[in-house]
């Protein structure tokens, strides 16, 4: 077990004790951006990183205006303190899912359809969608683990990819996106009702930055079937993103995040810089479509 989970894991005491929730035999579910614990009673407690309570609490927000709208979503449990900050760290509380399966694509699809034909909750303040939310440039510019002309070459992409997106003024229907959006955050239990997860990004923006995700997993990695994507075009109403004017702009920077993240494991992860190596690669042109990008 990381350090992190390890002092998540005294958060979690510390704001289990404070919201009056049993959290004896609390069983660590993942270490990741957030740590998630099972709690007995089919409690999760998802403790955040340190400085993003506004944001855990408009996931609650999210959560329940989403069930509101009859739309299924993750549970955040009513009657306890939502969130709970020790030490600067929010502390949700969720009901557990059961047991679950990632969306197939035409799945996907029908849920996104849904969210984006919601109103817009204006008491919910939500925020704009930045599709360079947690690109670093400082952290390109001193990647150590990359050589000069790479980090050269990032840094002058970024400026691109930026210039191109200024470029684009409005891309699509601004309407609720979920902002993170592809099957694994959507579970499908064994009675087939897909349920929403992982709020944290749910924000206002173009549809279309919600579908390029998958759709690049279809034009540039060839991890998507045809019958699977035109299952997921049919499912969200039969709009196609990748005609869409913006879509090649939005996949690069799509894969420009995808780059970026790998590139932040690289001193502590075996293996991410290598693979962050490859990456560019690839989007420099050296290697040819279909990419192969191994998961981190």
């Amino acid at each position: 077990m990381s350090f992190h989970a390890l002092d998540a894991s005294a958060v979690l005491t510390a704001a289990a004790r404070a919201a009056g929730i049993n959290a004896d035999g609390a069983e660590l579910i993942r270490d990741g951006a957030n740590v998630l614990y099972r709690l007995p009673d089919r409690v999760v407690a998802r403790v955040g990183r340190p400085g993003i309570c506004v944001v855990a609490e408009r996931e609650v927000d999210v959560s329940r205006w989403l069930e509101g709208c009859a739309v299924p979503v993750v549970h955040a449990l009513a009657g306890v303190p939502q969130p709970v900050v020790i030490g600067g760290r929010p502390v949700t509380w969720w009901r557990l899912l059961p047991p679950h399966r990632p969306a197939t694509p035409g799945e996907l699809g029908a849920v996104l359809g849904t969210i984006h034909s919601l109103p817009i909750p204006e008491e919910l303040r939500l925020p704009r969608f930045d599709p360079f939310a947690g690109i670093d440039p400082d952290h390109i510019s001193t990647a150590q683990a990359l050589d000069p002309q790479d980090r050269a070459w990032l840094t002058r992409r970024l400026a691109d990819l930026r210039e191109q997106y200024q470029g684009l003024g409005a891309v699509g229907s601004c309407s609720v996106i979920h902002g993170d959006a592809w099957q694994g955050n959507v579970a499908v239990p064994d009675n087939g009702t897909p349920i929403v997860m992982d709020l944290e990004k749910v924000a206002l923006g173009p549809r279309d930055a919600d579908l390029v995700s998958l759709a690049v997993d279809y034009t540039d990695f060839a991890r998507i079937a045809d019958e699977d994507y035109n299952a997921f075009v049919t499912a969200y109403g039969g709009y196609d993103v990748t005609t869409a004017p913006g879509f090649r702009t939005l996949a690069e920077i799509q894969e420009l995040r995808w780059v970026c993240f790998t590139l932040s494991k690289a001193e502590s992860r075996p293996g991410a810089a290598e693979e962050a190596r490859h990456r560019i690669r690839c989007l420099r042109g050296h290697v040819p479509r279909p990419w192969t990008w191994n998961a981190f």
